[in-house]
């Protein structure tokens, strides 16, 4: 019988080890919005936004000033963080949407997604213990067998495609299957309110079922991508703002507020402590077309100027964290991955194909190097190479430019002139970086190509930019 109890006891003790130590790994909540422009948040200056939940999150953790995604456009970009790797990689790099694509490529518009060799986020989080949730814009492939549900993720409110109404739709005729707002697999349900909201509503439910476990939440917003549509209330916020200005300012209010319902929620159930945050958007502010502000930065999205590629980027631990810190080195959406993944007690050194880095040594000081001295982006010919604070950008029918970004910011000062042999060596080593991908299974349209290189001229400096933005001021349209 004491041989019985004691074994008992054993087994109690071992179970509450495990259970213990099951409940010391963070949880994980990545909020990604839409199309949001670098400038158009309080912690990056902004006097107009109205971003209180974000601020705070700032102050809490580490802002990173030089936060990068892997591409200028949504679909790209997406495929790139959620697998840790250059998208290019695996054949992932042109394309953002279907009707973009040549009439050459031997893809359909069905095979459009992410690679069922690629593994996600999810699918590594998965392996430590974590119950996975994705709510919001998916846009890594229409087909049902590129569903969140089949890349890692436990449960899925959200649109496959890549944008749609934020209201409910109220007759489905007509509306393609991946703009349909969806639950788990083939639930079609429209949202009941304003989706930016409804999208918080699910991620609050799932942390309150799942607060006794380790969960990982992807939180990836529409907001503020087209179309311009907000509540009227969120309008009224702003009077002294019109046209499109006054839009993109209520959608920012709009995904403030449901970012700060999902942190409110883990204060209230006592996981903030331990719970890993990470605020971040898909690429530069598209500005001639939610009229987004990317300044000081030259460019917008779709383009390889600062403004395409440079977003906010904040994280925050208070278990490991040290709040009210700024990181001034390079990082990429596509450190995320192995962070993540390091955080939940996974080796890295199990990580064998992805480019992206555990930021936290560098957070903490306790790496003092850079995580990357070699960043690539590439979109057909166009291409990028930034080495440390030298940034070469390689074009298919003009001259290449190169700046130091470390000096000069809005890249107005072209240096490929006055350092013809950095030059050379930079393009030596783009070309070298450009042998290990894959070739790109869709090809974008040469007049897409052309639109998005007239768009970077269009948006070259900050006075270029402030001078377009005159125009999305002077009339007042509410669609809701």
């Amino acid at each position: 019988m004491n041989k019985l109890k004691h074994t008992v006891l054993l087994l109690l003790a071992l179970s509450c080890h495990v259970s213990c130590k099951s409940q010391e790994k963070p949880n994980i909540i990545f909020l990604f919005s839409d199309d949001a422009g670098y400038a158009d948040f309080g912690f990056h200056g902004s006097k107009v936004m109205k971003t209180p939940n974000l601020d705070k999150l700032s102050e809490e953790g580490v802002r990173f000033t030089q936060g990068y995604v892997t591409d200028a456009t949504c679909g790209p970009s997406r495929a790139g963080l959620i697998t840790g790797k250059y998208q290019q990689r695996f054949g992932y790099q042109e394309i953002n949407v279907p009707g973009y694509m040549s009439e050459n490529s031997k893809y359909l518009e069905d095979d459009m997604g992410l690679p069922l060799d690629q593994k996600t986020i999810a699918d590594y989080l998965k392996e430590l213990g974590y119950t996975n949730a994705m709510y919001g814009k998916w846009h890594l492939g229409n087909a049902d067998r590129f569903h969140p549900l089949k890349r890692g993720f436990d449960e899925f409110y959200g649109f496959r495609g890549g944008a749609r109404s934020y209201f409910g739709y109220k007759n489905f005729e007509g509306i393609h299957h991946d703009n349909k707002m969806e639950r788990d697999f083939e639930h079609f349900e429209e949202p009941n309110g304003y989706a930016t909201d409804v999208f918080a509503d699910k991620a609050v439910s799932f942390i309150e079922r799942n607060k006794d476990n380790p969960f990982f939440i992807y939180l990836a917003f529409n907001a503020v991508h087209t179309p311009m549509q907000a509540t009227q209330e969120d309008l009224d916020k702003f009077p002294n703002l019109k046209g499109k200005r006054k839009e993109v300012a209520a959608m920012t209010l709009a995904l403030d507020r449901a970012c700060g319902r999902v942190l409110d929620k883990l204060k209230e159930l006592g996981l903030d402590d331990n719970t890993i945050i990470v605020f971040s958007n898909d690429n530069g502010g598209p500005t001639d077309k939610n009229a987004s502000l990317n300044l000081p930065l030259s460019g917008t999205k779709s383009n390889h100027l600062e403004g395409g590629l440079r977003v906010p980027f904040l994280m925050k631990w208070p278990r490991k964290i040290k709040g009210g810190a700024v990181y001034n080195y390079p990082v990429s959406t596509f450190d995320l991955l192995p962070t993540f993944y390091a955080a939940g007690g996974g080796d890295v050194a199990d990580l064998k194909d992805i480019d992206g880095v555990n930021l936290m040594p560098y957070v903490n000081g306790l790496n003092k190097a850079r995580p990357h001295e070699d960043l690539f982006w590439k979109k057909e010919t166009r291409a990028v190479y930034r080495n440390n604070d030298w940034k070469l950008i390689r074009f298919a029918d003009r001259p290449a430019e190169l700046y130091d970004v470390s000096k000069d910011l809005t890249e107005e000062n072209n240096l490929a002139a006055k350092y013809p042999e950095r030059l050379k060596s930079m393009y030596k080593k783009l070309f070298e970086w450009e042998l290990t991908l894959e070739r790109p299974m869709w090809m974008l349209k040469q007049r897409f190509e052309k639109y998005d290189i007239d768009r970077m001229d269009r948006y070259r400096t900050p006075e270029l930019v402030k001078k377009e933005m005159k125009q999305y001021t002077q009339k007042t349209r509410i669609k809701n």
